[in-house]
């Protein structure tokens, strides 16, 4: 007679976690923060190209020379990209899944909905999916140089910039993704604070204005560089 030899196999922790809406709104705000910071760093080094191609083009550089000799060439730089492309697709991953979830749960609408979280879930929504759009056109752009315009040129991202920058639809493409970054950012940092059990009635002034400078600082920032090429202070 044969002896039964399977046992039940319960699941872990981190399975348990992430099955669950808490553990999947962790995962997102944890995510997001990650994103938040590199968007920081990303913003700080754009404006480098304020003090001319040498001082761009030398900033680039050093980024795939960071770590040196420790690090080979490169070998910081794409650890980097590593641990941004994990945090994307956490969160990318988890929002949809939390929406699909919510879809479930409610599959008729509110006859009152409230008018303040509806306009921020559609923002969120409608955000995420515009700048998941923007990122794959960034990176074809001034990344591999597979959609740019003007002969890219490795090696020289300041010429690259302002060849992206020289031209209508690179300007349109860029505000209208950056001003929904604004917006993700806005509502993003105040829900990741309250996840994280941040938030309270004591903070919430405080961390709305946190949240809203974050979200001006960084969109103007960002859109600061391809005003620059429109205006002729960068060329």
């Amino acid at each position: 007679m044969a002896l039964d030899t399977r046992t039940d196999r319960r699941p872990s922790f981190a399975g348990l976690l992430w099955r669950s809406t808490v553990g999947k709104k962790t995962v997102m705000a944890v995510s997001g923060l990650v994103m938040l910071l590199y968007l920081v760093v990303h913003m700080i080094g754009n404006l480098k190209i304020f003090f001319g191609a040498d001082e761009f083009n030398g900033y680039a550089h050093w980024l795939r020379v960071a770590g040196a000799p420790f690090m080979h060439h490169e070998w910081t730089l794409w650890l980097a990209r590593v641990v941004l492309v994990a945090a994307v697709v956490a969160h990318a991953t988890s929002a949809y899944q939390l929406s699909r979830r919510d879809l479930r749960a409610r599959p008729h609408r509110y006859a009152h909905r409230r008018a303040r979280t509806g306009y921020a879930t559609r923002t969120m929504r409608w955000g995420g999916i515009i700048l998941g759009l923007f990122i794959v056109w960034h990176l074809l752009d001034l990344t591999t140089g597979t959609v740019h315009t003007g002969g890219f040129q490795s090696g020289r991202p300041y010429q690259n910039v302002v060849d992206t920058f020289s031209t209508w639809y690179g300007n349109v493409i860029y505000l209208v993704a950056m001003l929904a970054l604004g917006l993700h950012i806005r509502h993003g940092f105040w829900s990741a604070a309250q996840t994280l059990g941040v938030g309270s009635p004591a903070r919430e002034r405080l961390l709305t204005a946190l949240a809203q400078v974050l979200a001006l600082a960084l969109t103007a920032g960002f859109v600061s560089v391809p005003v620059a090429v429109m205006t002729g202070v960068v060329s």
